[in-house]
């Protein structure tokens, strides 16, 4: 399957579900994540878009933790920035739509322990299949930390087409 044929696919599959119900299928997808996020100490994560498992929550329980939270914010059509998050409050409506920080930037790279990648489709093997535009796979390519593709049960596939440049991930909730 082509990677756009099957970006439809799980687009489709989406929009079978309303948000509140997408918000409570989060809530076990996001259950499985937090003990694997208590040794953490920097962790880049995302805002989650309305159709994405909402990280909302999850985002300040980490930073009342006393976690370092990274947001990404897109700067160009090819790079992303990473920006501290402490909180609502430090979100604007950026590039796609989508809440990006707007607080201090990040940029020592070799801190985050621990990345929450977001993801259109995931097979068993790790390979991410993203939107399309290339951003998490250029800013995972120089990081050494560990990957968690976090995604909807049903957005596991069999399998992900895969490219040179397709960073894998380490483990997916």
């Amino acid at each position: 399957m082509l990677k756009a044929d099957l970006r439809k696919q799980m687009r489709d599959r989406k929009r079978q579900f309303t948000w509140q119900q997408l918000e409570e299928l989060s809530l076990p997808v996001i259950a499985r994540l937090r003990p694997m996020l208590r040794e953490a100490t920097v962790v880049l994560a995302y805002y989650s878009l309305p159709d994405e498992v909402c990280t909302h929550v999850l985002l300040d329980e980490l930073v009342a933790d006393g976690k370092t939270v990274l947001l990404p914010r897109v700067v160009d059509d090819t790079v992303m920035e990473l920006c501290r998050y402490s909180g609502e409050a430090d979100l604007c409506e950026g590039a796609f739509h989508i809440q990006e920080p707007v607080g201090q930037r990040f940029t020592d790279m070799s801190l985050i322990d621990t990345a929450l990648v977001p993801g259109m489709a995931y097979d068993a093997q790790g390979h991410r299949l993203g939107r399309g535009k290339g951003y998490y796979d250029r800013l995972l390519a120089g990081l050494d930390c560990r990957k968690i593709g976090v995604c909807f049960d049903f957005q596991k596939v069999s399998e992900v087409p895969v490219d040179v440049h397709d960073v894998p991930m380490d483990i997916v909730v």
